[in-house]
């Protein structure tokens, strides 16, 4: 039995509930510190929270498994990432301003101010709950596997997850986004270091780089392109766009922008971000060079893991199984305190109506551990891929992106009803869309379809519905 990468692995989960514990020494652990950390980090805790969404699982174990069994469409991963930190530098400071002019907790708040409407901050916050449950079951499967993979089968994958839960709900109860911030140093560290040695030495084990390519491009022709399975360059760009609009519309990266101190933040980290994804073309190496080192893996998600196996020693593959592990608890964590935030916020107070603010701070807490319990039904009963999960998610998130970015730079376009409109017609077809399992249509990402008929949406409902309220306050003025 190999017990070194078991103890590694431990450790590091222990590590992190150390780091959670320390995080909320001498602080009052209300609503607001929990969810958004007083709106008191600097530069570097916000940069790491908004870095998080990049390195995740989904990077760690989805983006090296794309490469190995997709190819060349898996450059979108690198390009989306920069897309939306380009439009952070205009997106983010108006949206910060406004939450903290308004003591904003979740995202839903936001278009309950903006549009005054309780009603449309329950909707916001039901989508944004059924959206994250795909992306947190995405991060729990990549967990599972890391674990039972790194434990070569001592441990399985269910159980892994299981413990992962447990761990994680304690975790977010605890210490909320405080523990979420302190974790986040500790996994960028390891898992920026990981990646680029696992990146350079596994093309090393196959001759080479320049071997690496020419040997794949021999072997199966045209991979590295894109055109396979139909993801070609509509595909490409639409889902480029649709990914990177969406970005910063989960509800758990929309609230931790309210987590800063300043605006300037968000500028500053405009800056670097986009060099922080060339560390991915790392990740990619390593899912290339698992194609022939370990050719054949029928689930592509173990691909990266099953190459380190076969090239690095047990001590190692546990260092890299525990750098694995914290890149699902820290965006998990700020995925499941998100979730408990939205319903006990903007669901339970709405329609209880005169809940106090511990009552609200309680509910918030319990259902943390519903939605860990609900995500690991779901994820010992699921084998999707996890880049299919993370997109199922963008696709419904992206709908709020037409209300936002109207709301913002043309708030007299967009009214109330345009805005619940927009968003439930574009859901609705990303629901459909989803049961008759049309990912492409001519071409493009079917979640994009979805997009541009809820921007249509918005822009046509409001126009109506701004004429009619032209005409009923003339008409009032008449009388």
């Amino acid at each position: 039995m190999h017990t070194a990468p078991i103890i590694i692995i431990f450790g590091t989960i222990v590590i992190a509930l150390i780091l959670a514990l320390m995080s909320q020494r001498r602080k009052k652990m209300n609503l607001e510190q929990w969810s958004v950390g007083g709106r008191g980090f600097g530069v570097l805790f916000v940069f790491l929270l908004l870095a998080g969404e990049i390195y995740t699982t989904f990077t760690f174990l989805g983006g090296s498994g794309w490469a190995y069994g997709t190819g060349g469409p898996t450059a979108y991963i690198l390009a989306y990432g920069a897309v939306a930190y380009l439009l952070s530098y205009f997106l983010l400071p108006p949206v910060w301003r406004f939450a903290k002019e308004h003591n904003l907790i979740s995202q839903p708040d936001f278009f309950n101010k903006k549009f005054d409407s309780k009603w449309l901050g329950v909707l916001v916050a039901l989508v944004g709950v059924v959206a994250i449950v795909p992306y947190l079951q995405s991060q729990m499967t990549g967990l599972g596997l890391i674990v039972e993979t790194a434990s070569y089968g001592a441990i399985h994958q269910s159980v892994a997850i299981g413990i992962a839960m447990l761990v994680l709900a304690f975790y977010v109860t605890i210490s909320g986004i405080h523990g979420t911030a302190w974790t986040a140093v500790l996994k960028d560290i390891t898992i920026l270091t990981v990646v680029i040695i696992i990146g350079i030495a596994l093309p090393m084990h196959v001759g080479g780089f320049h071997a690496m390519f020419t040997k794949i491009n021999a072997e199966k022709p045209g991979f590295l392109t894109l055109g396979a399975n139909g993801m070609g360059v509509p595909w490409f760009i639409s889902t480029v766009a649709l990914t990177g609009l969406g970005f910063y519309m989960w509800p758990h990266a929309f609230g931790a922008v309210y987590t800063a101190k300043h605006e300037r933040v968000f500028r500053k980290n405009a800056i670097f971000l986009p060099l922080y994804q060339l560390i991915l073309l790392f990740v990619f190496f390593a899912g290339f060079a698992a194609i022939l080192i370990a050719p054949g893996l029928k689930n592509t998600n173990l691909a990266l893991l099953v190459a380190v196996q076969k090239v690095f020693p047990g001590w190692m593959v546990g260092i890299i199984g525990g750098a694995g592990v914290l890149t699902a608890i820290v965006p998990g964590s700020l995925m499941l305190m998100s979730a408990g935030t939205l319903i006990a916020e903007n669901i339970y107070r709405p329609i209880v109506g005169n809940a106090s603010p511990k009552q609200v701070q309680m509910v918030a807490r319990v259902m943390v551990w519903v939605v860990a319990a609900v995500t690991f039904l779901f994820s010992i009963h699921s084998n999707a891929a996890i880049v299919a999960l993370l997109l199922m998610g963008y696709n419904f998130v992206s709908q709020f992106f037409p209300t936002v970015l109207l709301s913002l730079f043309a708030r007299r376009s967009v009214s109330k009803a345009g805005a619940f409109s927009g968003i439930l017609v574009g859901v609705a077809m990303v629901v459909y869309l989803t049961m008759t399992k049309q990912s492409l249509l001519f071409g493009l990402n079917s979640g994009f379809w979805a997009l541009l008929l809820n921007f249509i949406v918005v822009l046509v409902v409001s126009a109506a519905t701004r004429d009619v309220s032209r005409n009923e306050a003339a008409s009032v003025a008449q009388v």
